[in-house]
This record gives C-alpha cells, sequence and structure tokens, in this order.
C-alpha cells in the first residue's frame, strides 16, 4: 500500500476517534451536571477537562503522523534479475558430447544453450519444475561430469554452461 494511502486512512481513523471523544467529553460533562452537587465548582470538570485535552492531544499526534506519511516518498529498492549472457570465446570448440547423460541432464544443457549459455539457478529449477533438492542434485552430477559450473551471486547461482576449448 502506498505512503499517501495508509496516510489518509491514518487521518481519518484520528478524525473519529477526535470526534468519538469530542461525545464522550460532552457525555461526561452532562452526566457530572446532572449528578454533582457542587455546582460548577466539582472537581469533576477538572478531571473532565484534563482527560478531553489528553484524549485530544493523542488524536492531534496520529493526525501529524498521517499527514507525514502523505508527503513522505517510500524508499524504492527495486530488484531486477537480468539476464547474464557470457560471450564465448573466439577459440575453437568442441561441441558438448551429450552422451550417457540422464534425460533431465540432457534438458538442463538444453535449456541452457538455449538462454544463452547460463541463468539463474531459481530459474532453472522452475522451467524445468523440478524441486530444490532434485535440482541441486541434478547439478551436482553436471558439475562432476564438467559440463557446467554454478557461480554464487549474493543469494543466487548463476548456472554457466562450459564449453569445450
Amino acid at each position: 500500500m502506498e505512503n499517501k494511502t495508509v496516510g489518509w486512512i491514518i487521518i481519518g481513523i484520528s478524525v473519529i476517534i477526535g470526534g468519538i471523544a469530542l461525545m464522550f467529553n460532552m457525555g461526561l460533562k452532562k452526566i457530572v451536571g446532572d449528578t454533582c452537587t457542587h455546582g460548577s465548582t466539582c472537581s469533576m470538570y477538572d478531571t473532565i477537562a484534563i482527560q478531553t485535552w489528553l484524549s485530544l492531544s493523542i488524536v492531534a499526534i496520529i493526525f501529524i503522523l498521517g499527514i507525514v506519511l502523505m508527503f513522505i516518498k517510500p524508499k524504492e529498492t527495486i530488484i531486477e534479475k537480468e539476464k547474464i549472457i557470457y560471450k564465448e570465446k573466439k577459440q575453437k570448440k568442441k561441441p558438448l558430447n551429450l552422451n550417457g547423460l540422464e534425460k533431465d541432464e540432457k534438458q538442463v544443457i538444453e535449456l541452457l544453450q538455449k538462454e544463452g549459455n547460463a541463468m539463474f539457478q531459481a530459474d532453472l529449477m522452475e522451467k524445468m519444475e523440478m524441486g530444490k533438492v532434485k535440482t541441486t542434485r541434478l547439478l551436482d552430477k553436471l558439475e562432476a561430469k564438467q559440463l557446467i559450473e554454478r557461480k554464487r551471486r549474493g543469494m543466487n547461482n548463476i548456472v554457466v554452461l562450459k564449453n569445450g576449448e
């Protein structure tokens, strides 16, 4: 939710609370006027005045908070995943030998080739429609066969296809 919307909501709530406090104040004054035998010198009037100013001060603080929220610009942290493409070396490359690979291993290699030889592990997991554990084990096998390499980037791994030289 945007700060401006939250600010308006808080201002609305403070106005409602202020109205309730004033109605409560009028009701208390009526009750004290009907029951107090001292008249206008009754000490209950002082207590009512203190309670009213206290409640209206709290309402004013909430109201100001709403106004401040409306005009504060939120800190924006937009993180976009960029498609990472590793440039191929200009040396002669041997075609990858996919013989002896399991079906899932071949799919990973083909997907990496299709995506520019590199992609985030989470994206690979999503496109392969596999769980985290199965994907990790599959990539471990391919890494052991020296067909791929995983590079750590913050909290993510980038899976890079190793091309034969």
